[in-house]
């Protein structure tokens, strides 16, 4: 546990994987700009922890893994802080993205707004059967300011981003997993089981080739294509290298289940 450092998330860890918590039950975890600068600090912290290989970010409570943007955020916005708030909210998914270890976000009731967008940045997406997910700052005047507008149209397409975002609705978990919005949905009582056989599982791979599929991947995608592999190519060079790889071929030849250490 990382003890004293936070006043709205909690940070443990366990067998290479970290946990962050965003800690508001109350307020159904709504993102203020406190919690976001602390999820900063945390992504930030946990990106040079050697013993952390995954991170799930998850929810406190049983109703919400986060509304969204703190409202209140907004009552005295103006056109000269309202980029300031916007590019806060980018940077913390900017670097959940960018991160070399991957994230899952453990989505375990409603998934709103900001609280959407964090779970965007994630690269594994799992939800209780009950969650339901939108983009309703519409409703409110608003439009997405933390990348849902970017990201959305890259997940499920121009078509339902737009519907997503200009209509406000929220959706249901199945309907959500049908346009690749999720990865999976699973029973109520099952999120935490499923979600922690999915983190052990990614702990367990070779963190320096997770690093660059999860790097090219994100980043390859929308580049054109001759620049994505290129992108590949030199990636798979600096990965053949790696004693990961040694390992994971004398495994497979041993018929014995791989040790990576990220070496």
């Amino acid at each position: 546990m990382v003890k004293g450092r936070y006043d709205t998330i909690t940070v443990t860890k366990e067998d290479y994987i970290a946990w962050i918590t965003l800690n508001l039950p109350h307020r159904l975890n709504a993102l203020t700009m406190e919690m976001v600068n602390e999820l900063i600090a945390a992504v930030e912290e946990l990106e040079h922890d050697k013993d952390v290989r995954c991170v799930v970010i998850t929810g406190a409570g049983d109703k919400a893994f986060s509304v969204g943007a703190d409202i209140t955020t907004f009552t005295e916005v103006t056109p000269t802080t309202a980029p300031d708030i916007s590019a806060r909210g980018q940077e913390l998914a900017r670097r959940i993205e960018s991160s070399s270890k991957p994230y899952i976000a453990a989505i375990n009731g409603y998934c709103l707004g900001g609280g959407l967008e964090l779970a965007l940045a994630c690269d594994f997406r799992v939800a209780i059967e009950h969650a339901e997910l939108g983009s309703p700052e519409i409703k409110i005047g608003m439009i997405p300011g933390w990348g849902g507008t970017q990201r959305l149209v890259r997940i499920v397409g121009l078509a339902k981003a737009k519907e997503l975002v200009m209509l406000g609705e929220r959706i249901k978990a199945y309907e959500a997993l049908k346009l690749g919005l999720l990865h999976r949905v699973v029973a109520s009582g099952k999120l935490m089981e499923e979600v922690k056989a999915l983190a052990k599982k990614l702990a367990e791979g070779p963190p320096i080739a997770l690093k660059y599929a999860k790097y090219v991947l994100n980043f390859g995608s929308q580049a054109p294509l001759d620049i994505g592999l290129k992108m590949e190519s030199e990636a798979l060079g600096i990965i053949a290298s790696t004693k990961d790889v040694a390992e994971g071929i004398s495994a497979f030849f041993e018929k014995r289940k791989p040790e990576f250490k990220g070496e």
